[in-house]
């Protein structure tokens, strides 16, 4: 455990991701071109620490992408069903978050799909995660990497997105570290992308 508060390459990375995401929440009406310069540059800094796991064929990652990408989000679907059953008040946050950082033009979509999805899942997974399993425990790796993936959506304001992105952070850390293969992480990140912003979003 020592060695991981000594590991200045993780240290400084979400350091670099914290600052970067901040700049990024800070202004609502540019969020998607400072988000997507953001990821960018959390793209190169993750590849630049390790190479890019992928243990399984492209049959196998794209059929396991999308079962859990459909997966996660049913079960996000249902919570929402659920917290509307028993009227909590989250009608007026989700909206806010679907006007607020939601993409709204073509080239945002892509920037979603292209950068988004894959960047956060190289920079979260790929690199912290993978990292932190060389000091930890694999459950408790898998864990704070979600911990650490959350407390950068702190800026965003909202505890319902950043409780998403626990539970979100928890799905894919749990599918990195069971398959060793980041394209599947990358196709289940953008299946659920596609299913919360484009096909059914949950507003």
């Amino acid at each position: 455990m020592k060695k991981l508060f000594l590991d200045f390459r993780i240290i400084i990375g979400f350091l670099i991701a914290h600052l970067l995401i901040y700049f990024s929440f800070h202004d609502k009406s540019i969020f998607w071109y400072i988000f997507s310069g953001s990821i960018l540059i959390l793209i190169a800094y993750a590849m630049y620490q390790s190479e890019v796991d992928d243990q399984l064929s492209f049959f196998r990652y794209f059929l396991y992408g999308i079962v859990s990408g459909l997966l996660l989000f049913f079960i996000f679907w249902l919570g929402i069903k659920m917290m509307h059953t028993i009227q909590l008040p989250i009608t007026k946050e989700i909206r806010q978050l679907y006007k607020w950082y939601a993409p709204s033009i073509f080239w945002e979509y892509l920037a979603l799909i292209l950068v988004a999805a894959p960047g956060e899942e190289l920079f979260w997974r790929g690199f912290i995660q993978k990292r932190l399993l060389r000091y930890i425990k694999p459950v408790w790796g898998i864990l704070l990497g979600s911990l650490l993936y959350t407390s950068v959506h702190l800026y965003s304001g909202s505890i319902l997105l950043m409780l998403a992105s626990f539970l979100s952070g928890l799905a894919w850390g749990f599918l990195y570290y069971w398959k060793k293969s980041m394209p599947l992480t990358i196709v289940s990140h953008i299946i659920f992308d596609i299913m919360i912003f484009i096909i059914l979003p949950l507003k």
